[in-house]
Formats: C-alpha cells, sequence, structure tokens
C-alpha cells in the first residue's frame, strides 16, 4: 500500500495525543517502564511535520517487550520486531482509514539510541534556526515526494546526521 506524505504544520493537539496514548502504552508493557517520551517532529513545537506521533519507550528489558505483544496488539498496534535497529521493539499503528497516526520505538534504558533521540528533539527545540531549516526541508520533500515514503526519508537523511552530530556536540557542552 502507497502511503501519501503529508507535512503540515504544528498541531498542539499532538501533546495530548501523546500523553494519552502513552497512559495506555504504559498500562500495556506494565511494570517493564521506566520512561515514555515524545520524539520525533511532532515534539518540535515550530516545524512542520508528518502527522504521526512518534513515542519513545524506555524499559528495563527489552526481551519482555515481546511478552507484551498482545497488550501492543490490543490497543490498535502492529508489532514489527527490531524492523531495522538493533535492539529495538517497534509498533505501528492507524486509524481506522488506514491512516498511520503512531509509531512506537521501544529501547532498554540507556541506549545510545534514546540519547540520541533525545539530543535531537532538544537540540532542535532550543536552535531555531536549525529547526526552520528541517521544517523547510520536510516541507520540500512532502511536496517532491508525496506518495514516496523512501524518496521522502532519503532526501531527510543527511540533514538528519548533520543534526544528530551537532544535537551530540551540544549534549555534551551542556553535561560538562
Amino acid at each position: 500500500m502507497t502511503r501519501k506524505v503529508e507535512v503540515v504544520p504544528h498541531n498542539p493537539n499532538w501533546r495530548t495525543l501523546f500523553e494519552t496514548e502513552s497512559k495506555q502504552i504504559t498500562i500495556a508493557l506494565v511494570e517493564n517502564v521506566i520512561a515514555i517520551h515524545h520524539i520525533g517532529s511532532t515534539s518540535i513545537e515550530t516545524i512542520y511535520a508528518k502527522p504521526i506521533i512518534d513515542i519513545l519507550v524506555e524499559v528495563s528489558s527489552i526481551s519482555k517487550v515481546d511478552e507484551n505483544n498482545s497488550q501492543m496488539q490490543a490497543l490498535g498496534y502492529q508489532c514489527m520486531g527490531e524492523f531495522g535497529i538493533k535492539d529495538r521493539r517497534f509498533f505501528l499503528k492507524d486509524n481506522p482509514a488506514g491512516i498511520r497516526t503512531h509509531h512506537v520505538h521501544v529501547f532498554e534504558v540507556d541506549s545510545p539510541q534514546v540519547k540520541r533521540h533525545l539530543a535531537f528533539r532538544d537540540y532542535l527545540n532550543n536552535h531555531l534556526e536549525d529547526a526552520e531549516s528541517y521544517s523547510a526541508l520536510k516541507q520540500s520533500l512532502g511536496s517532491k515526494y508525496p506518495h514516496d515514503i523512501e524518496g521522502y526519508m532519503d532526501g531527510k537523511h543527511g540533514f538528519i546526521q548533520e543534526i544528530d552530530r551537532k544535537a551530540a556536540e551540544w549534549h555534551i557542552k551542556l553535561s560538562s
């Protein structure tokens, strides 16, 4: 199925959608949950984004997540396993019309992936010029690849790597 690439202005309701969904995920994954974070472009208040809520869940044991797949499925999620990233569990959720609404990325606490995602979000929320550049790139790629998610993602790859580098340096400066 071809998915439409839609990039829209920030919606303040995304925060509420994250909070509502995170409560349900906490119940589904029970005592394994350490923390839940809103990540991705919907967590950056100044930029355009695909209207898909990205949620990062830190757990004490990644293997225990698999034991709760049926609870995640009961919430409407597809269980995708690692889905290309070692030591991750990935879940997708679509609404009844088949439109993607949520991505859930689960990692063990202290995973370098957790640090990378949070640094990326925090860096862009604190560096508005880079956030605006990212927003403009996303809008341009959304127009160029309206039905080609791979083209859209490939177009962002270099920019994301550069922001990851800047975010890591910024985070180290904050910590020292």
